[in-house]
């Protein structure tokens, strides 16, 4: 049986912790940032851990990582 292959689009998105969550870099920080307030950018600067739900569906989209 061959490989699976890995989706290369989830790959690029989402990374690995060491105890196995998945996270991911939260969205809306890269342009129209003058209406948004600073302590919401500030927010956005951390990384996300995906909930169970959408990890289940990950580890599907990136089967060897």
């Amino acid at each position: 049986m061959p490989k699976m292959k890995t989706r290369r689009a989830a790959a690029k998105r989402y990374s690995y912790t060491g105890s196995g969550k998945i996270k991911y870099k939260k969205q809306g920080l890269r342009h129209i940032l003058t209406k948004k307030s600073t302590k919401r950018k500030r927010k956005l600067r951390k990384t996300g851990i995906l909930s169970e739900a959408e990890t289940k569906r990950a580890r599907v989209l990136m089967p060897y990582t």
